[in-house]
């Protein structure tokens, strides 16, 4: 082991297995729940519909999910602080041009 170099471990690894964990959870976790409300309706009511307006509804918000949480990673997270900085900003703006 005297020969072996030691390796700086800054866990990026981990820490992209887990943003591509959670990428595939925000987008199936609604896709199924709306699928089964969607099977369920359909076995109460007797139609044959719902399972597929809602899976398409379950789909249209898990990419909504997917797509706040990729904006959110690559924009870098703004904190509480300069999102409220940005939103007086945007106020004061808005007063000056009326």
């Amino acid at each position: 082991m005297a020969g072996r170099p030691k390796k700086n471990y800054d866990g990026s690894v981990s820490r992209s297995f887990a943003m591509v964990l959670q990428f595939g959870i925000n987008m199936l976790v609604p896709i199924c729940l709306m699928s089964f409300l969607g099977i369920y309706l359909d076995q109460r009511c007797g139609t044959s519909y719902w399972m597929v307006i809602l899976f398409f509804v379950g789909a249209v918000a898990g990419g909504q999910n997917v797509f706040r949480l990729a904006r959110r990673v690559y924009a870098g997270e703004k904190t509480k602080e300069e999102s409220v900085a940005d939103s007086r900003d945007i106020g004061a703006k808005q007063d000056t041009c009326k």
